[in-house]
């Protein structure tokens, strides 16, 4: 990929969302192999993933595989032989957590930087760059200032080995740094590391002050709303970013399909008013739908710390979807509810999702088995799929969102787009006959010849019409005609059957011509000698889990190194979580909230709180000074009985030089 190329990357749970999202215009699609993905029910076989390489790579759209897990010393040969099956499958690049698998026998593969690497400095992103990392994600929260500065510690774009900054732009929020999350492992055993999170962030829970007083009771503090940067394309880009990555490895094809389109449509825009900048894959994309982000599930959109902290981040009453408003009942019948919309020319459909909030400020869905137009414009009655008595605070005056518009959702369901790459078409008269080419937008052509005399047209007016409107039928091919160019002697008449064979022929040279131009980009060469990690002491929180991974660091400088979490070694209070949100903050208890209010300066403190659900307790410490939010708590006996831990043992202590 070249300094000056923006790539969208859309996530997909299978090779056919994959290949959909490339149809949807996506430079880039990242998707999960057999094993070792992150994403422990996204498992793709290498054939399948084969398969999408082989489709992405006719539009020059890249594959990478998320390797991306911490491996135990046992799966280092495991992972080592998938990689050189993906690259032989025809991957582009690799993305992984764990340092280890930088110290064994991988292919000749790009190599990108997981989010889960937690890459929040230019000290971190500069010294993964120089370690071999050709793509970096950065951390979710950083500000464009500081994405700026890191960018800027990578040295100039065009350098050999240069970096390429990629940032998520779309898609579920994980409140902590990407990697320095323990709680489901602590409470469940199910690593997120490993690619098993529980999901403790989206639990609702009672927040009590250091003196017991409950401050927030069942609310979901740690849930944020979805991050969507639509709104930030330009400045991200003035930042460094290269790469625009959607989250989504779980999701539906329609949301893979809507967001990429989405997001397609926008940067094409920036592209038009920037011919300084390019797509990095080839084609044009024509969409069948309007893409529209909020028609797919989400928490409601925030732009996180891109502009700075802000106080809307949190998605707190429900990590459901609260979908949009769109009207209020009018009235509760025995089996049915009666709605006024509050535009009169919507449309309810059979098997639309609502949703409405209860007393308690909790979110109530309610499925459509049956809707119907009353003789009121606006106002319909429809008839829930579950039976009404089960409907909770449903009463007149309530607003009702829609969360699931089956019209939407059938569309989707449909051929939703094409991708086409602009080729130029030349027939030429030659001594023996006619030679048809096809040259494509990237410079690739094919040729095919029709040998034999050629019949002059009876109706010369129309001749040329008549062949330039059969040539330009390329049907379904992955072509679309810029311009038809005739060559002839005289006006010619050839039959439809030999001009279609020969126009086919010359697509398939084409293809053939394309085929043999894919190269893969090349893995970036480590600094030779190695640079030093930009710390000599690693605890827990660096996650490594494997001997190899060990090797890597100490050759980097490290001198002290823990084990990672799951190895069982930290059984006492550690931060569980370590993250940029602030529950403090967003319950108006921030003492820098508190700065210049008359009566209250130096009276609000940064204690610890903690966080209750059920049987489960944490404890929030707030680190003031980098603005930062720890999680603490301890690892459950019944995980440590029931999870063997990994038998690694680290430097725990600085080791005694030798004489």
């Amino acid at each position: 990929m070249l300094p000056h190329q923006l790539e969208l990357l859309a996530p997909a749970r299978d090779a056919h969302i994959g290949i959909e999202a490339v149809n949807h215009g996506a430079d880039a699609v990242y998707i999960g192999g057999p094993s070792f993905g992150a994403r422990t029910s996204a498992d793709n076989s290498v054939q399948e993933i084969a398969r999408l390489a082989t489709y992405a790579h006719r539009f020059n759209s890249r594959i990478f595989v998320t390797m991306n897990t911490i491996l135990r010393d046992d799966e280092l040969e495991p992972a080592r032989k998938l990689a050189w099956q993906l690259y032989d499958a025809g991957v582009d690049a690799l993305i992984v957590q764990d340092m280890g698998l930088l110290e064994i026998d991988l292919p000749p593969i790009q190599l990108h930087a997981s989010t889960q690497t937690d890459i929040r400095t230019p000290e971190k992103a500069r010294f993964l760059q120089d370690a071999g990392l050709s793509q970096i994600v950065l951390a979710r929260e950083l500000t464009l200032q500081q994405i700026a500065a890191i960018d800027a510690a990578l040295g100039p774009k065009d350098a050999p080995g240069r970096a390429i900054l990629e940032f998520f732009v779309h898609g579920a929020l994980c409140v902590a740094y990407s990697g320095q999350c323990f709680i489901s492992h602590a409470h469940t055993g199910r690593s997120a590391n490993r690619g098993d999170c529980s999901q403790a962030c989206r639990l609702p829970y009672e927040v009590k002050d250091s003196q017991g007083r409950i401050v927030a009771h069942d609310k979901h503090v740690l849930s944020m709303k979805d991050n969507n940067q639509s709104d930030n394309l330009r400045e991200i880009i003035d930042a460094g970013v290269r790469s625009f990555k959607i989250e989504g490895r779980y999701k539906d094809m329609a949301y893979v399909k809507n967001i990429t389109a989405h997001y397609r449509v926008l940067l094409d825009e920036i592209l038009e008013e920037r011919p300084e900048l390019a797509r990095a894959s080839s084609g044009e994309c024509t969409f069948h739908f309007q893409p529209d982000p909020g028609q797919n599930f989400n928490r409601e959109f925030t732009d996180y710390f891109v502009q700075g902290r802000q106080e809307d981040i949190g998605a707190f009453d429900t990590p459901k979807n609260p979908g949009r408003p769109i009207g209020f009942v009018t009235q509760v019948g025995p089996q049915f509810v009666e709605l006024e919309t509050d535009d009169p020319a919507t449309v309810i459909h059979n098997g639309d999702g609502l949703c409405y909030l209860d007393l308690q400020k909790e979110l109530v869905g309610l499925q459509i088995n049956r809707a119907e137009a009353t003789a009121k414009k606006g106002v319909w009655r429809v008839f829930p799929k579950d039976p009404m008595p089960g409907f909770k605070d449903l009463r007149k005056g309530v607003q009702v969102n829609r969360n699931r518009d089956m019209d939407w959702v059938r569309g989707l369901e449909k051929k939703s787009a094409e991708r086409r790459i602009g080729a130029w078409i030349t027939l030429i008269e030659e001594a023996d006959g006619l030679q048809l080419t096809v040259t494509d937008e990237d410079g690739h052509s094919g040729s095919a010849t029709l040998p034999g005399p050629l019949d002059n047209a009876k109706d010369p007016s129309q001749a040329e019409a008549t062949l330039r409107d059969n040539l330009s039928r390329l049907g379904d091919t992955l072509y679309q005609p810029l311009d038809v160019t005739l060559n002839l002697n005289g006006p010619r008449f050839v039959p439809a059957s030999q001009l279609n064979a020969l126009r086919r022929d010359a697509v398939a040279q084409l293809e053939a011509a394309r085929a043999a131009a894919w190269h893969r980009l090349p893995r970036a060469k480590p600094v030779e000698p190695p640079v030093n990690y930009p710390e000599d002491t690693l605890t827990y929180l660096a996650n490594v889990f494997n001997h190899k991974a060990r090797d890597f660091y100490a050759k980097h400088g490290v001198n002290v190194i823990a084990a990672a979490y799951e190895s069982h070694e930290e059984e006492g209070e550690v931060s569980l979580m370590i993250t940029k949100h602030c529950v403090r903050f967003s319950l108006s208890l921030c003492p820098k909230q508190a700065k210049g209010v008359t009566g209250v300066q130096g009276t609000v403190k940064a204690e610890p709180m903690q966080l209750i659900n059920g049987k489960e307790k944490l404890t929030l410490r707030f680190d003031c000074k980098p603005c930062e939010m720890h999680v603490v708590g301890k690892i459950k006996r019944s995980v440590l009985n029931a999870v063997p831990a990994s038998p690694v043992t680290f430097y725990r202590t600085r080791p005694v030089a030798r004489v």
